[in-house]
């Protein structure tokens, strides 16, 4: 029995060809590489001011061009931003800013695995407000908070990521965030 040179060479070329069996690889995250920690102050004709990170960008709220004072802090490198608004309080409304931001804490109670608040309390820069931390794999936002004076100023923040919310995969950007978000609020004033 003699056998072709052409099925020879299809023989030989199927069996070079089996090798491993490909095995799907694992769903993984991209490295994120965290700056260097560094601020600069943000101390503008704003009725406030704050130290900010060097690796952000501040830029006016394109949603509310009516409000002079509303800002986003962007993060352009984790696709986050912290959206900050501002009122200005009087005799009615304080009640009612405070409602709202407790408002929109409780609309993440159904994604929240945990709510921790924190209480702002400083008599010297008269400043007074909660931080929120909302934990949980599809939260929305992982911080906001409120800062208040109690009789002219009121800002209101929550970070925000332009991904879909995965904070287990997140959860080394909001730890490195967190403590931005904490010198904002320990450098921020009222003017």
């Amino acid at each position: 029995m003699r056998i072709s040179w052409k099925y020879l060479i299809v023989m030989i070329l199927i069996l070079a060809a089996c090798g491993d069996s490909p095995v799907p690889k694992p769903r993984g995250s991209f490295r994120i590489d965290m700056p260097e920690k560094a601020y600069r102050p943000f101390d503008t004709n704003f009725p406030y001011a704050f130290e900010y990170p060097v690796y952000a960008e501040i830029t006016p709220d394109p949603y509310a061009p009516e409000e002079p004072y509303w800002i986003n802090v962007n993060f352009p490198d984790f696709r986050g931003q912290l959206h900050m608004s501002y009122k200005i309080v009087d005799d009615t409304n304080l009640l009612g800013y405070l409602e709202d931001s407790r408002n929109f804490v409780i609309k993440h109670i159904p994604k929240a695995s945990a709510i921790n608040d924190s209480l702002i309390y400083d008599m010297d820069r008269t400043l007074y407000g909660i931080f929120y931390e909302i934990k949980g794999v599809g939260a929305a936002s992982p911080f906001q908070f409120f800062v208040t004076d109690s009789t002219s100023h009121f800002v209101r923040g929550a970070l925000y990521f332009t991904v879909r919310p995965n904070n287990d995969s997140l959860a080394p950007v909001i730890d490195f965030l967190e403590k931005d978000i904490d010198r904002m609020l320990r450098t921020f004033r009222w003017k």
